[in-house]
């Protein structure tokens, strides 16, 4: 797993517009890139639309969101237009970036264990290395850890 200082681990996956997006083409930008389990489920909303609310003021940071999770690209276009998201959604199918991020792990519900996302963020710095990592936290934290992190470097 990643830690802070270390640089971000690369990857290229589909977009809710079926195209590809490679990270490190967004070098020279702060990125911040949240995990989440499953688009349009009530705590997954809440984590995305917070990071809407307060996209304004995260682009004026200079920075953008990627939001990350397991579905398909067709999932998250209906999510994305549902919710009006200004900001990419991609699609790890494989959950090989969120387990690179330490994003995947063992959760537990209703008594019954299996893996998934653990809920969370990265904020990607400008030169590709991980500034501020946060995981299995609740959507509210990590929109405003997220936040609060990028506005203590403006």
């Amino acid at each position: 797993m990643v830690q802070i200082g270390d640089t971000a681990p690369d990857f290229e996956l589909l977009t809710d517009t079926g195209e590809s997006l490679k990270l490190s083409d967004l070098r020279g930008r702060r990125i911040i890139l949240f995990f989440y389990p499953k688009a349009d489920t009530p705590g997954c909303t809440k984590q995305a639309c917070g990071f809407r609310d307060r996209f304004p003021r995260i682009e004026t940071a200079n920075a953008t969101v990627i939001g990350l999770s397991p579905d398909k690209p067709a999932a998250l276009a209906k999510w994305k237009a549902k919710e009006e998201l200004p900001y990419t959604l991609v699609s790890d199918p494989d959950h090989e970036v969120a387990e690179a991020y330490g994003a995947w792990g063992e959760k537990s519900m209703y008594g019954k264990t299996y893996m998934g996302i653990l809920r969370g963020h990265a904020v990607i710095g400008p030169d590709g290395v991980i500034e501020d990592l946060r995981v299995k936290i609740s959507p509210d934290e990590s929109v405003e850890q997220a936040v609060k992190f990028i506005d203590q470097l403006v």
